[in-house]
């Protein structure tokens, strides 16, 4: 029954917007969601009304809402939509990433914010361009490939797509949605030092540029890698001739790639050393700051509900186990100050960590709560030494953020024996992770998911649209390292067969993205 499927869903989203509603006019009779038209700029002045409305939308009732009325919207498209037309949209979906990359490559977004809500037309765009690009600041506007008209054509998808505005013919401006890229650096800055555009920012604007860069070529890799007589020979052989004679008939034998990564940038160097590989400085400073903007898969400072910080004694240690410049345990060290935080990474990410965050939070560095130490987490984890000369022997709390979805279950398993080899009975081991729905119902299952669709709706039960950024990290990670997220059940069954038993996963209602608990077998 279609018809009554359609009607289903429209009335599903009539009520989530009830429920939006609802949240906003308690807090103040007019105030309205915040518009897809008007940028919100994170560094900006704002009126409270402004601010209330846009702190709102991380409202758990709101989040919750929000995600059924994607999850609906996406639900009502793919039936109602000719098959071909929504084909052709998720086929050309590289299309639209590489011009959102751009977009942040190309500091589109900083110039619009100072061009303000009258935009720029693509003539004076493509100058402001070229002037924060070194190499062609003096050469002639449409003296090479971007045109104005490319420039316009480019822009125009974007805001087809609702990444931007075309308030009058090739004259474009920000939106909500633009805004959010924005790195808050001025065009001057960014014209006198191009290299530190994410220093001291969210991250979002080098997330953009990873996973336009680098995931997008990957990606593209998948389908060779995964059927092996489509795999690519041109890549491998001109590897192979790097190599002796001996390693080039044993390389041709295997004719192997360990991901899709490898085939991409034609290496055999996992991601991580290949990102440490002189040449790649930029795009390893780019990772640790794009990780930053990780905590965006939460809703805001979730990490402090996702585990009972205040219930910890004074002078406990958090150690943050490949907490790249601690983009999330400083949350956790800001708002816990009874607390000790110390991340631990590879040497080149370490050593940058506090100049990488800028003046933001120097008495935090300074006053030795949050600290960093270098460590391989495959090694043993050894006693160490806090800034106030205190040795530590067992934290109270090992995080492991965003890490085990890197790592094939064997690495992973090793990861998780060596912190269990360290741990006190009284340890706790913090995962977080998304954790991921089928997209089907599991009654049957002793260990059966959750299901976030309200009951008898026609949603998927892992609301399909609402929640399909964890499945496209699936993959993801999957292209980088041959890894992949997990369900709770192989998630509980990776930890146990490391010695960690689950006491408790935390979510913000509808959420794939959880902190699970576990503690010593």
């Amino acid at each position: 029954m279609t018809f009554a499927s359609l009607r289903a869903l429209h009335a599903l989203i009539g009520t989530a917007i009830d429920d939006m509603e609802r949240v906003y006019h308690a807090r103040s009779p007019n105030l309205d969601y915040p518009s897809i038209d008007k940028p919100y700029y994170k560094d900006a002045q704002h009126i409270p009304e402004e601010e209330l409305s846009e702190s709102l939308t991380s409202d758990e009732t709101v989040a919750a809402a929000a995600k059924q009325i994607v999850a609906a919207c996406g639900h009502l498209s793919h039936t109602v939509s000719k098959p071909w037309f929504g084909l052709v949209e998720d086929i050309h979906g590289g299309v639209t990433a590489e011009c959102i990359r751009f977009m942040e490559t190309a500091n589109i977004v900083e110039i619009l914010r100072e061009a303000g809500p009258d935009g720029l037309h693509v003539d004076s765009l493509l100058k402001q361009i070229l002037e924060l690009r070194p190499k062609a600041r003096n050469a002639p506007v449409g003296d090479g490939p971007l045109t104005p008209v490319n420039l316009g054509h480019i822009l125009r998808l974007l805001a087809t797509s609702q990444y931007l505005r075309e308030v009058k013919p090739n004259v474009f401006a920000n939106n909500r949605v633009s805004s959010y890229i924005d790195s808050c650096k001025s065009v001057a800055y960014l014209r006198e030092a191009p290299d530190k555009k994410y220093t001291d920012t969210d991250g979002v604007a080098a997330f953009v540029g990873i996973t336009g860069d680098e995931v997008i070529r990957f990606c593209a890799c998948l389908t060779d890698w995964t059927l092996p007589d489509r795999t690519p020979t041109d890549a491998f052989d001109t590897l192979m001739l790097k190599k002796s004679s001996r390693e080039r008939d044993e390389g041709k034998a295997k004719k192997t790639w360990a991901a899709p990564f490898n085939i991409a940038f034609n290496t055999q160097l996992g991601y991580f050393p290949w990102l440490e590989l002189p040449g790649n400085e930029s795009r390893l400073n780019r990772f640790g700051h794009g990780m930053t903007a990780t905590r965006q898969w939460e809703t805001k400072k979730f990490i402090l509900q996702g585990f009972d910080w205040e219930n910890l004694p004074e002078g406990s240690v958090l150690i943050d186990v490949g907490g790249g410049i601690g983009g999330t345990s400083i949350i956790v060290a800001e708002a816990h100050p009874h607390l000790r935080v110390v991340v631990e990474d590879r040497e080149p990410v370490v050593s940058t960590a506090v100049s990488a965050w800028g003046p933001q939070y120097a008495q935090l560095f300074g006053s030795g709560r949050m600290s960093y130490r270098t460590r391989d987490f495959f090694q043993s984890w050894d006693p160490l030494t806090l800034p106030d000369g205190r040795t530590v022997d067992a934290p109270s709390v090992f995080m492991v953020r965003l890490i085990l979805h890197d790592w094939a279950d064997d690495d992973s398993r090793k990861i998780l024996t060596r912190l269990r080899a360290a741990a006190r009975p009284d340890t706790k081991l913090l995962v977080g992770d998304m954790l991921l729905p089928f997209a089907c119902r599991d009654d049957a299952s002793s260990s059966a998911e959750p299901s976030f669709a309200p009951s008898g709706s026609p949603l998927l039960p892992n609301l399909g649209k609402g929640n399909v950024h964890g499945y496209l990290l699936d993959i993801v990670m999957m292209g980088m390292f041959n890894a992949r997220e997990k369900t709770t059940a192989e998630m509980s069954a990776l930890l146990l067969s490391a010695g960690w038993k689950v006491t408790d996963i935390r979510r913000t209602p509808g959420n794939v993205w959880a902190y699970t608990t576990a503690v010593p077998v």
